[in-house]
C-alpha cells in the first residue's frame, strides 16, 4: 500500500510540474504575440508616405500595427490637447507641436525635426495659368486654399499671397479646404481654376499640373516635426518607431514621395 501511495504521488507531483511548464510556455507565447497597436495622428500630407513607411516597418515587426488618424495639424492637435488618445503626432508645421509641447502633452525628448516640403501652386491640366500674377486675371474665378486659421498649407499659403501682395486682390476669389488633400480635390476636379498644395500632394496626382514653386523666402520654413504623446501607453514602442522614421530605409520611402529630410 506505501508503495502505491507513493507512485500516485510522485505521478500526481509529476503531472502538476507539466501543466506549471504547459502553462509558462503558453503564456509566453501568449505576450510574444499580443500586438501592440500604435495610434498615430498625422498630417494629410502624409498619407500615402506614411503607409508606406508603416507597412515597411510591420513587415519586420509583426507584433505592432497601426491606427492613423489623418487630417489637418491644428486640428489634430486640438483633439490631443482635448484628450485624444495617441500615441504619436506628425505635424506639417512646427507651431501645432509647439503649443503641445507648451502645454505638457509630449515627450520632449522624442521630439524630431524630420522632413521638409515645398508649396506649389498647381492648376487643372489644361489651364493657361503660368505664374502666381496670373491668378488676378479674370479667367481665374476660384482659388482653392486650406484655412490659414488651422491647416500649416492654409497659413504658409497666406503669407506667399501676402509676400507677393497678391492677398487683397484675390480674398473674393479664395475657397477654403479642410485640408491639402481636398484643396487638390477642388483643382483634380475643376471645382477650382487654381490652388495651393504642397509639392508631394501635386506629385501623387496625375489631374494637376505644377505652375509655379513659392519661394522658400516668401513663407515660413516648411518643416515636419514628429513626436511621441505623453501618457501614451505605448510609450518604448513608439520611440522605437520615431527611430525607424529616420533611418535610411524611412528616409528613402519619403524622398521618394517627394519630401525632403530635415536636418538633425
Amino acid at each position: 500500500m506505501k508503495s502505491t501511495s507513493g507512485f500516485r504521488l510522485s505521478a500526481m507531483m509529476l503531472c502538476g510540474r507539466v501543466v506549471v511548464a504547459m502553462l509558462t510556455i503558453l503564456s509566453c507565447a501568449y505576450c510574444c504575440s499580443a500586438q501592440t497597436r500604435l495610434t498615430v495622428s498625422a498630417a494629410a500630407s502624409l498619407k500615402d508616405a506614411l503607409a508606406e513607411t508603416e507597412a515597411v516597418y510591420e513587415h519586420g515587426h509583426s507584433n505592432i500595427e497601426f491606427s492613423n488618424n489623418f487630417g489637418s495639424s491644428g486640428t489634430l492637435a486640438q483633439q490631443i490637447d482635448q484628450g485624444a488618445p495617441v500615441d504619436l503626432f506628425l505635424s506639417a508645421a512646427a507651431k501645432p507641436m509647439n503649443d503641445l509641447a507648451a502645454n505638457g502633452l509630449i515627450v520632449t525628448s522624442t521630439r524630431r525635426n524630420l522632413l521638409r516640403n515645398t508649396l506649389v501652386l498647381i492648376a487643372p491640366l489644361d489651364s493657361k495659368l503660368r505664374d502666381f500674377l496670373g491668378l488676378t486675371d479674370k479667367s481665374i474665378r476660384l482659388i482653392a486654399l486650406d484655412d490659414p486659421a488651422s491647416v500649416p498649407a492654409g497659413q504658409y499659403g497666406k503669407q506667399t499671397l501676402l509676400s507677393f501682395h497678391l492677398w487683397e486682390q484675390l480674398n473674393a476669389k479664395i475657397v477654403l479646404g479642410k485640408d491639402v488633400r481636398q484643396v487638390l480635390t477642388y483643382v483634380e476636379t475643376g471645382n477650382a481654376d487654381a490652388g495651393l498644395v504642397y509639392a508631394t500632394d501635386a506629385q501623387a496626382s496625375g489631374k494637376v499640373r505644377v505652375v509655379a514653386t513659392a519661394p522658400e523666402s516668401m513663407h515660413d520654413p516648411i518643416v515636419y516635426p514628429v513626436a511621441v504623446i505623453k501618457g501614451s501607453h505605448n510609450e518604448e514602442a513608439s520611440r522605437k518607431f520615431v527611430e525607424f522614421l529616420r533611418s535610411p530605409t524611412a528616409q528613402a520611402i519619403f524622398v521618394k514621395h517627394g519630401f525632403t529630410i530635415a536636418a538633425p
